[in-house]
């Protein structure tokens, strides 16, 4: 049964787009999105959303182990080697395999897709290099009790006497808030306290600042990496 509340409804459309509705549950959404104007675009934004951050993740090279399981899963024979060696090769299998992988990833990284997940809204949002979209390198994800995380796509090499600073701004007329120093390429935790209420646009980035941070209460330092937050799930 298609729920009638928004956030629930979106929700519902995100477990279609990853594929997590048993059949009965996928034919009714499947339904409704070809009917309905706003549940086609909720699923156009969560395949717009996923995509970013499926794009976001670096290459990954299946373990002989889950090779195996993927070849006997999908009935492929391993006893000719000419015919593995055309498997391994294929463009299309490595791109199978890295939606799979990407999606477990992406699982892991979308607490507010599950129907079980905390009551709040949940956010995430991908900072990529100003003006570069193919070049992302940190991922935010905001649960639903309002804890955010900051999750690392690079290392970037910073010089000695610089920092990197983490910042946010809701409405320009209030100005950017610190969120504090982060070490490049190490995940960041911080808790709703200390980040405050999280909206549907809001601006997240990353500046090079001085050695132990800006001077003043704005950035100083050029741009690493910036992005907007979007809501995944909740109200």
């Amino acid at each position: 049964m298609i729920p009638h509340a928004p956030e629930q409804r979106r929700a519902l459309i995100g477990e279609y787009v990853l594929g997590l509705l048993d059949e009965p549950e996928a034919s009714e959404v499947r339904e409704l999105i070809e009917h309905g104007h706003d549940a086609a675009r909720m699923a156009l934004d969560w395949e717009r959303h996923l995509l970013d951050l499926a794009d976001a993740l670096p290459a990954q090279q299946p373990s002989p182990a889950l090779w195996q399981r993927l070849q006997q899963s999908l009935g492929w024979s391993t006893e000719s080697d000419g015919g593995l060696s055309r498997w391994w090769n294929s463009l299309g299998l490595w791109r199978l395999t890295s939606a799979g992988l990407a999606l477990l990833v992406l699982l892991s990284w979308l607490p507010g897709v599950l129907r079980d997940a905390p009551a709040g809204p949940s956010y995430t949002a991908v900072l990529q290099v100003p003006g570069e979209s193919a070049k992302p390198g940190w991922v935010i994800t905001v649960d639903g009790d309002g804890t955010l995380t900051l999750d690392a796509l690079v290392a970037d090499q910073i010089p000695p006497d610089r920092s990197v600073q983490f910042w946010t701004l809701i409405d320009p007329k209030d100005g950017p808030r610190s969120l504090g120093l982060i070490e490049p390429g190490k995940a960041v935790t911080l808790s709703a306290e200390q980040i405050g209420a999280v909206q549907a646009g809001q601006l997240f980035e990353l500046t090079l600042e001085p050695e132990g941070g800006s001077p003043l209460n704005r950035p100083t330092g050029p741009v690493l990496y910036i992005g907007r937050a979007v809501l995944i799930a909740g109200s």
